[in-house]
């Protein structure tokens, strides 16, 4: 078929004056081929001599083989005015292809955005409107020279193939915008980036230092470098990204809801921030599932795709293969001596950030095993900000992205694992039984961001403090934004009174308090959460009973609920993953009990005190404000209560149930009564060591995993969910930076003894106002 009808208004030339102009035509094939000469041809006038133009045919698709840009090197010597315009044929594939994703017959006869010389004639022939010719931008060879020369070496003799290479690869890059008008912005993709790094000036400045330093060759130390790039380098294309993007919707729909809830306006407002700044998008992690959720919601937005990091635990056949297709970045799980593997990476990085291409990737590191968030990993971040720092990167946003669930599959494998049971190894059989447990029913999934982290520009790369002050306010808006989930209220519900069962109504009395005070302080609450809508919690109930977290009991005059004692660590998960909002409430009740037991003047100066000591107790476990800033916080939440506090507290008791009337819910028991209980495990254990024994991590834990068992079998501790390995690791924490673990202090064992009789004494105070909180149930109004 001519195609001359369809394009008569479209012409390959540029506007010109009496310029020269140069057609480089990427072709995969020779029919290809034909198209784009007839179309050069169709709108040449005839016998025009000054209309001739040199072509030059490369096939610029294949970023694995690279270009064989030889054909160029002559026809660049034309004129510095000469316009050089890259031509390519698009092809669109099918409605129905579109809907569908790739299929079966795709791994077959190929991608239908690549067909072979038969496949194209047929799909001209009958789908003559999925075929369009396009013509990249055109510039000038001498504004291409000047943009190469400001990057690139040019003294050696490789220059002019290297320059040749450098205009192929902006040929790639402007063909590749004019198609994406047709195809969509999530096929955004860096093309040839390997063969961009090697002729970087900067990158081959900093490989001639190591070889100067080490005595190696530079040809050796490039060869090396180019097979760390082939590891390391994503090389996504349209067809897997749209095979990734319909497997991850395959494996999100088998447990959960197929809309994923989130906020159109924060979406587009991101795609905005990435369009003008380098960007990262740091998630947090709760299950394997994380690294699905942001790429499909960007996927289903059109979104430039966003690189991801992945543990090389993740990186074995299948899965491997596809992630490196649909822009994953698997990297050594360590290189800090290999120099040239570094510089390698985060030249690659800084290449990526400076072309807009967002990165992503879990900032906690690795899954969160309690529901909480858990302390940031600085080792990606660190690479990042230096990349960015090399290459003078402005205006760096970083944004938290909060993913949520209404029930995990994974959190049962948690549960075990905190009990002492090693991690299984991830491999092919492993990730096959994997997905085929998500096909049960486990309700929505959540994804909020957060206001982004703006850096104008990357701190040097040794300073730490800035790091760790970068991680600090990325985890403290992510908490900001995490959504207060019907599971995670009917958990605190359920456990807040556990072992006692609660009937319907009490639950909702329960939910609907929890509610009213967050909603009094604008906390990040889920859409669907809505009492006017009590049809749809029921369903995420009942799935909370058909998975035996919840119990339901009927046959006798009332319907109730409750959760089984050995479900405690997986109930908990839920729970855990809101109760950074409760910490400062928690504080207050129990610093308030204090006080009010030391009746006088100096009521106050208690309270103070115990709100600072129940910060640092806990200081491994939440991520506080700074403390002057946190303060005030305090001051805030007992403003809303009684303006008058002060006064009350020291009244002494009197004031003590004058402030606690105002303060339902309590929420003190249900917030840090699990890690109180596991941190008094590991004071125990530290009390019992003579003056000149040490305590050692691994052991601790170990012998606290024990204790913690014998702990809760005799009722001294109340559930299962306080026995945990993280949690006694951050009990050791705890005892090292009171310095508790080794013999150095003479009087170490009297602190031991201190410390242990403190968490009793705070013990008491929890279980006093679970007590209160119970027997009071339905006699106080929340305010």
């Amino acid at each position: 078929m001519d195609l001359a009808s369809k394009y008569h208004d479209s012409s390959p030339w540029p506007a010109r004056g009496k310029q020269q102009v140069l057609f480089i035509l990427d072709i995969r094939n020779s029919f290809e081929q034909e198209l784009l000469r007839g179309w050069i041809h169709q709108h040449t006038p005839s016998g025009s001599e000054e209309f001739q133009a040199p072509q030059v045919c490369l096939n610029l698709g294949h970023d694995r083989k690279g270009m064989d840009s030889a054909q160029l090197v002559m026809a660049l010597a034309l004129p510095a005015d000469t316009l050089i315009t890259p031509l390519r044929v698009a092809w669109l594939p099918s409605p129905k292809a579109i809907n569908s994703g790739p299929r079966l017959r795709d791994f077959v006869f190929g991608d239908p955005r690549h067909p072979g010389t038969h496949r194209g004639r047929k799909i001209l022939s009958q789908r003559p409107e999925r075929v369009h010719l396009i013509a990249g931008v055109p510039d000038s060879v001498a504004n291409l020279r000047t943009r190469f020369e400001r990057r690139h070496s040019v003294e050696d003799e490789k220059a002019q193939q290297d320059f040749a290479s450098f205009v192929a690869r902006q040929a790639v890059v402007v063909l590749d915008l004019a198609e994406r008008r047709l195809q969509g912005g999530r096929y955004k993709v860096p093309r040839h980036v390997a063969a961009s790094l090697k002729t970087n000036t900067a990158y081959n400045e900093a490989v001639d230092e190591i070889a100067a330093e080490t005595g190696a060759s530079k040809a050796e130390l490039m060869k090396e470098a180019a097979g760390y790039m082939d590891e390391m380098v994503s090389r996504p294309s349209t067809f897997w990204l749209d095979f990734y993007a319909k497997f991850n919707k395959f494996c999100l729909g088998l447990g959960y809801e197929e809309e994923i809830v989130y906020d159109q306006a924060a979406v587009e407002k991101m795609r905005q921030i990435v369009r003008e700044n380098p960007s990262m998008l740091l998630w947090t992690h709760k299950t394997y599932l994380d690294g699905m959720v942001v790429p499909k919601v960007l996927y289903d937005n059109d979104f430039p795709m966003p690189h991801m990091f992945g543990g090389a635990n993740m990186n074995f056949p299948g899965l491997g293969f596809l992630l490196h297709r649909a822009g994953g970045i698997f990297i050594k799980r360590s290189f800090r001596d290999n120099e040239l593997y570094k510089i390698t990476l985060r030249h690659y990085i800084g290449y990526l950030m400076e072309k807009r291409f967002p990165m992503n990737w879990a900032f906690e590191g690795t899954r969160s095993r309690i529901g909480k968030l858990m302390p940031p990993r600085y080792g990606l971040l660190k690479y990042v900000l230096e990349a960015c720092n090399a290459t003078d990167a402005r205006n760096i946003h970083i944004i938290p992205i909060s993913i949520s669930y209404d029930l995990i599959r994974d959190v049962e494998e948690y549960a075990t694992e905190q009990t002492g049971r090693s991690k299984g190894a991830e491999s092919l059989r492993w990730f096959i039984g994997y997905i085929r447990s998500l096909a049960r029913p486990m309700g929505k999934v959540y994804m909020d961001i957060g206001e982004p982290v703006v850096l104008e520009r990357a701190p040097e790369p040794n300073d730490r403090l800035a790091l760790s002050k970068i991680a600090f306010e990325v985890a403290v808006e992510a908490n900001h934004v995490t959504p207060i989930t019907f599971p995670s209220l009917v958990t605190m519900s359920l456990l807040g009174s556990s072992p006692r069962a609660l009937t319907e109504d009490e639950v909702m009395d329960d939910i609907t308090a929890l509610l009213a005070w967050a909603e009094a302080r604008k906390l990040r609450i889920s859409k669907d959460l809505d009492m006017a809508h009590t049809d749809q919690m029921r369903g995420v109930l009942d799935i909370m009973i058909d998975e035996g977290i919840v119990t339901r009991y009927d046959e006798g005059l009332e319907i109730v609920y409750g959760i089984d004692l050995d479900q405690h660590p997986v109930a908990s998960y839920y729970r855990n993953t809101v109760i950074h909002f409760f910490v400062n409430k928690a504080i207050i009740e129990l610093a308030v009990l204090k006080a009010s037991e030391n009746e006088g003047p100096g009521a106050l100066e208690v309270f103070w005190s115990e709100v600072d000591h129940l910060r640092d107790l806990f200081k491994f476990e939440f991520f506080y404000a700074p403390t002057e800033e946190f303060h005030q916080q305090i001051r805030e939440e007992l403003d809303r209560y009684d303006e008058n506090w002060e006064t009350l507290l020291a009244q002494g008791a009197v004031g003590f149930g004058s402030l606690l009337n105002s303060m339902i819910p309590l929420v003190s028991h249900i917030t840090l009564l699990t890690f109180a209980e596991a941190y008094s495990v590991v004071a125990a254990l530290a009390a019992r060591l003579a003056p000149s024994e040490s305590l050692e991590e691994n052991a601790c834990v170990n012998d606290a995993l024990k204790q913690g068992r014998q702990a809760y079998l005799q009722r001294r501790i109340s559930s299962e969910s306080s026995i945990g390995k993280l949690l006694f690791k951050n009990g050791f924490k705890m005892l090292q930076s009171r310095n508790l673990t080794d013999c150095s202090d003479p009087n170490v064992a009297d602190n031991r003894r201190e410390l242990a009789r403190e968490l009793r004494d705070l013990l008491r105070r929890i279980n006093l106002i679970r007590a209160i909180g119970v027997t009071s149930r339905g006699t106080l109004q929340e305010k």
